[in-house]
């Protein structure tokens, strides 16, 4: 039986370590074998060399993870939401949340983006630590449930 709450937390306290660029406390969150992945909804995004990312290994990893913190406006507040358990394997355990990342302008939160983030967390040494990481940034225009593309 899997530690649901030692599950979100991991999610929650990524997020801030992140925004926070407390970058010693990195590698304790991703497996050795990590694999991260990001890009936006369409691939065709102004900014998608900046967004994209395809990253296998913890060193990769967290080096991409780095650079691109570093090249991101402070402050900002990546606000990970409905984080759900999707199942439960063995060691794994399959997550999925929506995030909303702002940042500030003129002294108030602006929005810089919304996605989807499904992981995958394993429970390796007595804690649990992300093992997959696909992130996918909505950029297409929102219309109505019934218009939407069924290929989305």
């Amino acid at each position: 039986m899997h530690d649901r709450l030692a599950v979100h937390e991991l999610m929650h306290r990524w997020w801030y370590a992140y925004d926070e660029g407390q970058f010693d406390t990195w590698p304790q969150m991703f497996t050795q074998d990590a694999w991260f992945t990001s890009r936006t909804d369409t691939g065709k995004h102004p900014y998608e060399a900046f967004i994209a990312s395809d990253n296998r290994g913890r060193d990769k990893v967290l080096a991409w993870q780095k650079e691109h913190r570093l090249a991101s406006p402070y402050p900002l507040r990546h606000n990970g939401t409905n984080i759900h358990v999707d199942g439960e394997t063995g060691q794994d355990v399959s997550v999925t949340s929506y995030i909303h990342v702002t940042q500030t302008v003129g002294g108030l939160p602006s929005a810089v983006a919304s996605g989807i983030v499904r992981a995958v967390v394993r429970r390796e040494g007595g804690a649990y630590r992300f093992a997959v990481v696909h992130v996918v940034l909505d950029t297409v225009d929102s219309v109505s449930f019934a218009e939407r593309s069924v290929d989305s």
